[in-house]
């Protein structure tokens, strides 16, 4: 998500000095030390790169005051950052955060936009400060939420306009001619980080509600059920239209989570019209198509996902 607003920057009038990015972590099999897409490409840039465990460590705040930096952007970076940070720049810390302030503070604002269902969201610039996402706003671009993405997809829809928006935000701030915009206090919402079990699948809820999780999941936390016990994870779903009986539309015939394998596809039951599954993933195996799973695994009449 940083990669595309540190590219801008570097592309810009403004000289980058450092880049601060989470350590390298251990990732893959062979648990190697794997450094972040933003770390690589400052690297690559001949930019120094700090990764202190925390943003509060003295060494960091040292060396933060020694590069005297004017303006600190920040772009889904994860940690806290402690009053004796927010200080030190002189024009501040400014956010790129990707909703429409005041809706959706916190970690996950994209995916909780999602999973509520909204048309419109977009991404700000703001002002960091102690409060949780709480600063003046500099500036807005909007983004609509189509039927069917997902919380990555408008995620790198918004990582690119946000890169503009933030480009112009420190070039507004550095000509002395943008002043952030208090937030209202009406229309707050927050948006906690959605955990694994945020992301399990409940397929007595009705189809709407389980089309609009799996989306606001994927790719991350994942959403997810059981099949025989396993863990199953799920992509992507596509809600079916109900059955029309003389009194309107009517619950379909399988129970919740109940699955039938069609011409279509693999139908599963909700609360209201099935969901046609698209992939899945067995613990321990690679995304699959839906089809192939349900016919590996031979499934027995009125089987269910749990």
């Amino acid at each position: 998500m940083a990669v595309p607003s540190l590219r801008a920057l570097l592309a810009s009038d403004h000289e980058v000095v450092a880049v601060l990015t989470r350590p390298d972590a251990r990732a893959g099999r062979g648990r190697t030390l794997v450094a972040s897409p933003v770390a690589d490409l400052a690297r690559s840039a001949g930019i120094e790169t700090l990764t202190p465990r925390r943003p509060s460590d003295p060494e960091f705040l040292a060396r933060l005051a020694d590069l005297d930096v004017d303006c600190a952007p920040v772009v889904a970076y994860g940690g806290l950052i402690p009053p004796a940070a927010l200080v030190l720049p002189r024009l501040g810390w400014v956010n790129l955060h990707f909703s429409l302030l005041p809706a959706w503070r916190g970690a996950a604002p994209v995916q909780h936009a999602v999973l509520a269902g909204d048309e419109i969201t977009g991404a700000v610039t703001f002002l960091l400060e102690e409060g949780l996402d709480t600063g003046p706003v500099f500036g807005a671009v909007t983004e609509t939420i189509r039927p069917e993405d997902t919380s990555g997809d408008l995620l790198e829809r918004l990582s690119h306009s946000g890169a503009t928006l933030l480009a112009a935000t420190i070039d507004g701030l550095a000509a002395g001619r943008l002043v952030g915009e208090p937030q209202p206090s009406d229309g707050v919402s927050h948006a906690p980080k959605l955990t694994s079990e945020d992301a399990r699948i409940d397929w007595s809820a009705p189809a709407l509600r389980v089309d609009r999780l799996v989306r606001a999941c994927t790719p991350a936390p994942g959403a997810w059920t059981t099949f025989r016990g396993d863990r199953l994870k799920v992509g992507p779903v596509r809600p079916q239209q109900p059955p029309v009986g003389a009194d309107g539309p009517q619950a379909g015939p399988l129970g919740s989570g109940e699955i039938e394998v069609t011409r279509d596809g693999v139908r599963v039951g909700t609360a209201t019209a099935p969901v046609l599954l698209t992939q899945v993933q067995p613990a321990g195996k690679k995304p699959m198509v839906a089809g192939d799973w349900a016919r590996g695994v031979r499934l027995d009449p009125g089987e269910a996902l749990v």
